[in-house]
């Protein structure tokens, strides 16, 4: 696959996702600049990384949401094409309304930056297909990653299983304690109901290398790039 990673002014996280993608997983990834009008037709896999985009004034991903790559991003999707987010890349999406809910401050107003552990909740995203039912040790670092949806968007998120992941402690239970930004249902990760459109406030591409000694977050991108080849490749021949 051909991964293009989206550079907004303020992204932090796009050279550490270049790098997982190029040199950890072995796939072809470049770089896709905040005013590229348009996405190659030769990317399979579009990545919206994490980091401060337009520094996240007035609220986190509101303004990278008007970006002219935004357009071709939602254009991109539309038509079938693969897009992750990864925190802030999460709350573009939402805000550009290709997920549903918001990312609000966390409950305790402050930034959180720690190891959490993260669930899958099913198992027919690409996103969770190649993974076991077990408890993920997956790094995050927000300030905006409470997600937050009404009761009848959450109620269609879960009769669709569109949750991907939520929020556990290291035996995979669901409970408070383990919910750090106050996430509604503890929800970490969610998919779109077409199922091509992924996003998640944990870093799994800081979690990808035996050397930082946890390769927890390379089970997750590796199950996404293993199981979402063939509908990558019918948008490309599309």
């Amino acid at each position: 696959m051909k991964i293009g990673v989206v550079i907004f002014p303020g992204s932090n996280c796009d050279r550490d996702t270049l790098h997982v993608f190029q040199n950890v997983l072995g796939q072809e990834a470049v770089p896709v600049w905040h005013k590229d009008k348009t996405i190659a037709s030769d990317i399979d896999l579009v990545v919206l990384p994490g980091g401060f985009s337009y520094g996240d004034y007035l609220r986190s991903g509101a303004i990278a949401r008007f970006s002219p790559v935004m357009q071709a991003v939602v254009d991109f999707a539309n038509n079938g094409g693969l897009v992750l987010g990864i925190c802030n890349g999460f709350q573009i999406l939402c805000e550009s309304h290709l997920l549903p809910g918001a990312l609000l401050h966390n409950q305790n107003q402050q930034f959180i930056c720690r190891n959490v552990f993260i669930k899958p909740e099913q198992f027919s995203s690409a996103l969770t297909a190649g993974l076991k039912d077990r408890a993920y040790k997956i790094p995050i670092a927000h300030g905006e990653g409470r997600y937050y949806a009404d009761v009848t968007t959450l109620a269609t998120l879960n009769k669709n299983k569109q949750v991907l992941f939520r929020y556990c402690n290291e035996n995979g239970d669901v409970v408070a304690d383990s919910n750090y930004n106050g996430s509604t249902e503890s929800i970490a990760g969610i998919v779109n109901e077409r199922g091509n459109v992924f996003g998640m406030m944990p870093h799994p591409e800081r979690a990808s290398e035996e050397i930082l000694g946890n390769t927890d977050g390379r089970a997750i991108l590796g199950s996404l790039l293993a199981h979402a080849t063939r509908d990558a490749l019918q948008h490309v021949n599309a």
